[in-house]
């Protein structure tokens, strides 16, 4: 996951500074006056939140020859969590801290058979211990990077066949945040983490032989949280001042999960579903109206992804990919200014995609490729703030759900016997500049 790690940590490291200084008809103008005291970062706090999200479970094994592995089986769901932290302002933009999550869910894969035994792998239950490093990008939004440790349990429940199996897995934490002051100690932020939890063996299949997992996660947090002694004397920084209404344009980066649903012999087997994960690119384009205290706007995307499912046989056997490889969105927001720098909103809106199924080798060469298209629709949230009086930079979760392609005359079987639906989690971080 290189790639992943390299562009959420250059995205969510976006340092932007935009001030300027004019003079008319040669006299110096007057001084402007100095930033009242700021939020007091400084300090102990505690929060309450919770999210969305998908796993993505890559299967490898050795049994059969190297190099076999299936990326992967998804799951989708939500988690609520309780956190506590700390951070220390090292200057009046950089703060350091860390904080301790616990988190209880139910993101996984299902197996739902009508009549008969459902199957669920959840995680369940867990923590992070992480740092992270913020930047204040004006007078109330912190944004910044984390990183860590996370621990996760993840049970399997077979309900009446009795199966139960539960295991539990350490590992790494990247992710990247924005956190805004609405009041004397309170703060809201919106987050994203994506989580690997290693790659273990979970079943012994013969000397030197083994069956291995290899989960990871895609989330979205957000969350409200308690700042103790907030109220004294914080950075004094200048905040720009915006207008919300006006045309912009705008791009981001962002990375996610594809879950695709698949419905067996008319519905009686459901199965949730085939994962896969990757990033993707996203330009925008829109208009915004500011009523006072809320924002109201139109916009319109296009993005090219990388988010991939992937089956890779080895030993010369080939390999195929079922791609989420680009798309568009036509959406409508509605935000409440949570300060004077900051809009917390809601989105909604059509979505388009475009998903391309291939392979090559002995056992796809054969196939060739199959691609289509499906329309949907996404809901979702964000934080964006104002760093200068023309730019904003925020963060923002899309849950896109589009309808479902019936496979079954590829297979040869009666019309209803496999259909596909794809859903997606995205978190994507960007700019955006208005014209006005």
């Amino acid at each position: 996951m290189h790639k992943l790690r390299t562009i959420l940590l250059g995205a969510a490291s976006v340092v932007i500074v935009a001030s300027a200084a004019s003079a008319a008809d040669m006299v110096a103008p007057a001084p402007a006056p100095a930033p009242a005291a700021g939020f007091n970062w400084s300090g102990f706090y505690v929060g309450l939140g919770g999210g969305l999200g998908a796993v993505n479970h890559r299967i490898s094994t050795n049994a059969l020859g190297p190099g076999i592995s299936f990326n992967g089986i998804g799951g989708e769901g939500a988690f609520g969590e309780l956190t506590v932290g700390y951070d220390h302002m090292l200057t009046d933009r950089f703060l350091l801290g860390g904080f301790i999550d616990t988190n209880l869910g139910n993101i996984g894969p299902s197996v739902d058979i009508t009549g008969g035994p459902g199957i669920d792998l959840t995680n369940s239950y867990g923590f992070d211990a992480v740092a992270r490093l913020g930047y204040m990008l004006n007078g109330s939004t912190l944004g910044y990077v984390l990183g860590g440790y996370t621990w996760e349990h993840f049970k399997l429940d077979s309900g009446p066949i009795g199966i139960h199996y539960s295991d539990s897995r350490g590992g790494y934490v990247l992710g990247a945040g924005m956190e805004t002051a609405i009041s004397h100690n309170w703060t809201i932020k919106a987050e994203y983490r994506y989580s690997n939890y290693g790659n273990d063996s979970v079943l012994d299949l013969g000397p030197g032989a083994s069956l291995n997992v290899e989960p990871s996660t895609h989330t979205f947090h957000i969350a409200a949280n308690y700042h103790f002694g907030a109220e004294g004397a914080g950075p004094a920084i200048a905040s720009p001042v915006y207008d919300w209404s006006g045309l912009y344009v705008g791009a981001a980066v962002g990375a996610g999960e594809v879950v695709h649903d698949l419905s067996i012999l008319g519905g009686g087997i459901d199965i949730n579903g085939i994962g896969g994960e990757g990033v993707f690119g996203e330009l925008n384009a829109g208009y915004d109206h500011d009523f006072g205290g809320f924002v109201a706007g139109l916009m319109v995307d296009g993005n090219v992804s990388g988010i991939s499912t992937d089956l890779n046989l080895g030993g010369g056997g080939g390999s195929g990919s079922l791609d989420a490889d680009y798309g568009f969105d036509i959406l409508g927001r509605v935000g409440m200014k949570v300060n004077p720098s900051t809009l917390a909103y809601v989105l909604g809106g059509y979505s388009w995609g475009h998903f391309k199924l291939g392979g090559s080798g002995p056992v796809f060469g054969g196939a060739g490729s199959y691609d289509w298209s499906s329309s949907g629709f996404s809901v979702g949230g964000g934080l964006e703030t104002a760093v200068s009086t023309h730019m904003t930079l925020g963060i923002e979760y899309r849950y896109a759900q589009f309808a479902d392609k019936d496979f079954s005359s590829m297979l040869g079987a009666p019309p209803g016997s496999l259909k596909v639906e794809p859903s997606s989690h995205t978190v994507r971080v960007g700019l955006k500049y208005k014209f006005n």
